[in-house]
């Protein structure tokens, strides 16, 4: 696996922006995934991206790969997109806040 180079601006904003911790959006993409008639595997519930998050969050930043970079940008392109810079908790509606959550981020919890 080919080592990616992320640059400390990148590495701290999506730490900053993905504010629930690996063990928190786990939870989160368990509970958002399970349906009544059929519910995912643990280690597969949640969106593609969602999980790309976690695994990152699991990850050193030597440990990264150009795909994870990628997620990385994109990840805190869109929170920022619909969130302030200054990420203070806000309360929107439940579908905003559930869609941020799958990301990693968490509206209602202080950056």
């Amino acid at each position: 696996m080919a080592e990616a180079r992320v640059d400390e601006e990148l590495w701290d904003e999506f730490h900053r922006v993905v504010n629930m911790t690996s063990r928190e959006l786990a939870e989160w993409l368990r509970t958002d995934s399970a349906e009544p008639d059929q519910e995912e595997l643990p280690d597969q519930a949640g969106t593609p991206t969602g999980q790309q998050v976690l695994a990152i969050l699991g990850k050193r930043k030597v440990d990264l790969d150009d795909q994870d970079v990628r997620v990385m940008r994109r990840v805190v392109d869109r929170v920022q997109a619909e969130r302030r810079d200054d990420l203070e908790p806000t309360a929107g509606q439940a579908h905003w806040r559930h869609r941020l959550m799958s990301l990693g981020h968490d509206p209602l919890k202080p950056a």
